[in-house]
């Protein structure tokens, strides 16, 4: 089924009405409104476990359903102009951009190969982890994830026990690794579009990042060596024979994602008052202008990738597929949750908003990391980025002299804490579809969450106490 079928037949249907649609106040929603996109959630973290046969076939249509969940009874009781207002800020505003940013990086990522077999010792897989830790905050941690974890597993497919190579993988270079500069992680663009220096948060969370990778590259090297030296864990035989030296095919992809990043970067230093109108949103030059680059990017890539390089990779795009799928669904069902967050204390989650105040009224940095960091988990990062960043005041100047550490606990939060879950940010998904596909067992989504919980969660509660008192 094509998810965007019954989205574009509903579009059609609402557009003449778009004009005169107004945004719903979250004061007006219940929380009962929130439904369809925990129904969302949890059907992605059990029905790959309960039925798994299904999900496989069938997760595009139980998207489908729960994001119609949510558009239906929207369009009966606020009309069916808020509803068509909701889906195509929804489709246009966020996710086409956030899927076209994700398939260009894994389609130019995807066309480089690292030949030769690296073997996966204790040694290597650290420094690759700590490659791709760096690697993140410069290319996107969607670029890094692409580019080192098939290579990541490939040296380690001789080896018995691997899913924890891939989840420290989700942990390091899918997360936390993307929290120096604006390109790492689209949190921090998106403070980075509203006025937050560019050089800010490297600047500001340094110190934590380094703490938080240094102390999981320290856990990840002590587990993985109790792992290989086990009776039996390398096998003799190894499945990627040493034919080549090391090196790369697909280089000139590289040049690619340098463009990626020019693209992203023009995009948030470039001011211009052009602006289209599609069915009542706004689409600024600067952002068409990168989205076009950046279809043009992919397709050029695919068209310059010799075949073979693809066939090593064995690139393919059902990974792609499976979150674009399934965060079209995410981006619309959300719609609500974040419409009442952004409704403060007189909003049905007022009480979140309100933890994050002391009596005296100042922000409480502890708070903003923990509430932040929780909500990143499960809902997308960026708009809970900007969420507690408005909650805050909003202003990048206060933000960034007289509110830095309540500036700093809302980034680290945002960042560091997507990895607690599978769906805290769309590398997680990507690299999970990546691994299960080249026959590595990843842990089921309440399985990732004992890792996390076990080794995350400990570390944040060390930096509450160090960084955000």
């Amino acid at each position: 089924m094509n998810f965007a079928r019954p989205l574009g037949l509903a579009l059609a249907l609402l557009v003449p009405q778009l004009a005169h649609a107004a945004e719903v106040d979250g004061r007006q929603l219940a929380t009962w409104w929130a439904i369809p996109f925990a129904g969302l959630l949890l059907s992605i973290a059990l029905m790959p476990l309960l039925a798994p046969r299904f999900w496989h076939h069938h997760f595009g249509k139980v998207t489908a359903g729960w994001s119609l969940a949510f558009l239906a009874p929207f369009a009966v009781l606020f009309g069916p102009g808020a509803a068509g207002v909701a889906l195509v800020h929804a489709l246009l505003a966020e996710y086409v951009p956030f899927v076209i940013l994700l398939t260009a990086l894994f389609t130019v990522a995807g066309g480089i190969y690292i030949r030769g077999n690296l073997h996966g010792s204790p040694g290597l897989n650290t420094a690759l982890l700590a490659i791709g830790a760096v690697l993140a905050s410069f290319m996107g941690t969607t670029g890094a994830s692409m580019l080192l974890i098939r290579p990541l597993i490939r040296a380690n497919d001789n080896r018995r026990h691997k899913a924890h190579v891939v989840v420290f993988f989700i942990f390091i270079v899918s997360n936390a690794g993307g929290s120096l500069t604006p390109l790492g992680d689209p949190p921090l663009f998106l403070g980075f579009l509203k006025g937050v220096d560019f050089f800010w948060t490297v600047r500001h969370i340094f110190p934590e990042t380094l703490f938080l990778v240094g102390c999981l590259l320290a856990l990840f090297f002590a587990l993985d060596s109790w792992y290989y030296h086990r009776r039996e864990e390398v096998q003799p035989a190894d499945p990627t024979p040493d034919t080549r030296r090391i090196g790369f095919d697909g280089a000139r992809n590289f040049w690619l994602l340098a463009a990626i990043v020019g693209l992203v970067l023009l995009s948030g230093t470039w001011k211009s008052t052009v602006a289209f109108h599609v069915a009542g949103v706004e689409i600024g030059l600067p952002g068409l202008v990168r989205d076009i680059g950046l279809i043009g990017v992919a397709m050029l890539s695919l068209q310059v990738t010799p075949a073979r390089v693809h066939a090593d990779n064995q690139f393919s795009w059902g990974p792609m597929q499976e979150v674009a799928k399934l965060f079209a669904g995410i981006f619309l069902t959300i719609v609500p949750v974040i419409a009442m967050l952004r409704a403060g204390v007189d909003g049905p989650f007022g009480p979140i908003v309100s933890a994050v105040t002391r009596p005296d009224g100042t922000p409480d940095p502890a708070m903003y990391f923990w509430a932040a960091g929780a909500l990143s988990s499960f809902l997308d990062n960026a708009p809970t980025y900007l969420v507690f960043f408005n909650t805050a005041g909003g202003e990048a100047g206060v933000l960034m002299t007289q509110l830095a550490a309540t500036l700093a606990a809302i980034s680290a939060g945002s960042v560091f804490m997507g990895a607690n879950t599978y769906i805290g940010n769309a590398p997680n998904m990507m690299v999970k579809a990546i691994a299960e596909d080249r026959g590595v067992t990843m842990p089921s989504f309440f399985g990732y969450m004992a890792w996390s919980g076990a080794v995350l969660i400990p570390l944040f509660v060390v930096m509450t106490f160090i960084w955000f008192r």
